[in-house]
Order: C-alpha cells, then structure tokens, then sequence
C-alpha cells in the first residue's frame, strides 16, 4: 500500500476523524462557493425576472381586459384631434383670413392704421401667424371687433393689446389701438391641402 495511507491509518482515531473532518469540511465549502452559491444567485435573478414579468403581465391583463375602453377613448380623441385642426387654418387659407380680421376691424368702425404680417413661429405641430394692427376708434368699436374676432371659425387670439392717445373726434373719445393678432397654422399633413 501506499505509504502516505499506512501513516495516515496508523494515525490514533481522533486524529484520523479530525483529518476526514476537514477533507469533508473542504469539499463542502468548494460545493458552496462554488456551485450552491451561483445557483442561489442565478434563483434570486430569476425569480426577480418573474416578478417583473408578472407585473407586466398583470398591467397588460388590465389594459386588455378595459381594451374596448381604451380604443372607444382613442377614437373620442382622434374626433377631437380632428376637431382641433379643422379649426387651424390651412396655408390657402392663411391670406383670407388675414383679410378677414380687417375687414372685422372695419365692419365695426374702426379705422386700421397699421396692419403688417409678422414671420411665422414654429412651435411642436404648428406655427404661430401673427399680424400686428394698430387700429383707431372708439372704446366701443374695439370691444365689438375683439368679440367679432373670438366667434370666428378659426382660432385667432389678440395679445398685447394697448390702448392710448384718447382723443375727442366729432363728440366722441377716440383711441389708438395697438395689438397682435395671432393666428396659428398645423405643421402636420394637412398643411399641404
């Protein structure tokens, strides 16, 4: 035999237990570390992946469970998404509707002074149109124009608006009007038309 063993099994008892104590302890510990110990790891990774795909699964089950409710909600918003743009004035329609506000202006007596396009403002899906007047009359005429302006078809807000140089023309207090009005045009497709 070989004689590593024999002096190993000449050992006393004790000695010997406590020798394949270690050698058991060893391969324990390399078991450990080296195989149970990734796997835990790889159990923890795993489990936390079906948590999360579990919670997915769960949102998608809501969102498929209330799908009627969500494309009758997406058809209501492409209504009024389509609602919103019809009242954006198209390329074509930009000069009428300029001429319009004037013409607005004149219809309730006031007399326009200025009246000069300003470059467009890109903004997200549309630009901003503005048109600078300044327009003369009475207090009485502008709030007849600026009411006029807000029940047209298309979405056009005064701002700025400034009011001075009050003056007594044939009995009456005129004033010098100075505003913007902005018109906005969609970006998007619709442009072209």
């Amino acid at each position: 035999m070989n004689p590593k063993i024999e002096k190993v099994l000449g050992l006393p008892a004790y000695q010997r237990f406590l020798i394949l104590f270690v050698l058991a302890a060893a391969i324990v510990a390399t078991f450990y570390f080296m195989v149970y110990e990734g796997l835990r790891e790889e159990q923890q990774r795993l489990e936390q992946q079906r948590e999360s795909a579990q919670t997915v699964l769960q949102r998608n089950q809501r969102i498929a469970n209330n799908l009627d409710a969500y494309r009758a909600d997406y058809n209501n918003l492409l209504v009024q998404l389509e609602e919103a743009l019809g009242e954006l004035p198209l390329d074509k329609e930009i000069p009428t509707l300029l001429t319009k506000i004037a013409s607005l202006a004149q219809e309730k007596g006031l007399d326009v002074v200025r009246f000069r396009p300003l470059a467009e403002v890109p903004r997200d899906f549309y630009a901003d149109v503005p048109v600078e007047l300044r327009l003369a009359g009475s207090y009485h005429q502008a709030a007849l124009f600026f009411d006029a302006v807000s029940k047209m078809e298309r979405i056009v807000n005064i701002k700025g608006l400034k009011l001075g140089g009050a003056k007594e023309v044939d009995g009456r207090t005129a004033l010098n009007i100075d505003c913007s009005a902005i018109t906005f045009r969609f970006l998007g497709d619709r442009s072209n038309n």
